[in-house]
């Protein structure tokens, strides 16, 4: 069977900010063994040595640099028992106007990405009696934002992995799940939010008013808020949980769009 408690080690990746690193905080606060990585050393740096964990600068578009991720597991810890596949990336526009080595690397990073963690980590947990995958994904696999094709595509081929690999990876004892979130409150989800509001003459602030005035919940979610849906996902309380999409969006999901401000 899969480790419990502090027998557990988990992979986090895009770990350094945002909901990665509140997942990695999350995980170490249930007694696992977190390894964070990234491609930039500073923040993963400081995750790490906050949780006492082990902090890994890498890649997740390279085979090479997973390949020392796991080998870094085996030296620490024995093993992976855990892989939170949270790196992602984006880029804007439209079909016809998608810079389309934007576009690759999106699908790279996204789609590619997640693939090679699930390929490298799941010998280390077949070993280990078993093991939770959890990937980060989004609800523009659900639903699309104008001039956002790349990533609502990526997060939409994610949902398709996400099916795919619990029916290979069952029988080991691997369950593999994803989270669908909405509004967050991350470094991505800022940066995007200022190059909105630039364009359409708004603060950054009252961009984020109007984007989540709609949410049955009308705020934006907290990274933390993520992260303890992730570790639901990740640890023994999901036990008999495999293949299945958990949104946390706020309640956007359930809203018709059509009947905004209705009162009749």
């Amino acid at each position: 069977m899969m480790a419990t408690g502090s027998d557990r080690v988990a992979i986090v990746t895009g770990g350094g900010t945002g909901i990665g690193a509140a997942s990695a905080r999350a995980l170490a606060a249930d007694g696992d063994h977190v390894i964070v990585t990234g491609r930039r050393p500073e923040p993963l740096n400081e995750v790490a040595d906050r949780i006492g964990g082990v902090a890994v600068v890498a890649d997740v578009t390279s085979e090479e640099d997973w390949s020392r991720v796991v080998a870094t597991a085996d030296e620490h810890f024995g093993g992976i028992d855990i892989l939170v596949a949270n790196a992602g990336v984006e880029a804007f526009g439209s079909v016809e106007t998608v810079d389309l080595e934007e576009w690759r690397s999106v699908q790279r990073t996204n789609v590619d990405g997640a693939l090679l963690g699930l390929r490298a980590v799941t010998p280390s947990m077949r070993r280990r009696g078993g093991g939770s995958i959890v990937v980060v994904s989004s609800v523009a696999a659900l639903t699309a934002g104008p001039e956002y094709a790349a990533y609502v595509t990526s997060k939409t081929a994610v949902l398709g992995l996400v099916r795919s690999a619990p029916v290979d990876f069952g029988r080991d004892g691997i369950r593999v799940n994803a989270i669908f979130t909405g509004w967050t409150r991350t470094e991505m989800s800022e940066r995007e939010t200022v190059l909105m509001a630039r364009e359409q003459g708004l603060s950054a602030e009252l961009l984020w008013d109007r984007l989540v005035d709609p949410l049955p919940l009308g705020r934006a979610a907290e990274p933390e808020e993520i992260a303890a849906c992730i570790a639901f996902l990740a640890g023994p309380a999901s036990s008999f949980v495999s293949g299945v999409v958990l949104v946390a969006d706020g309640g956007g999901s359930a809203v018709d769009v059509g009947t905004l401000g209705f009162r009749g």
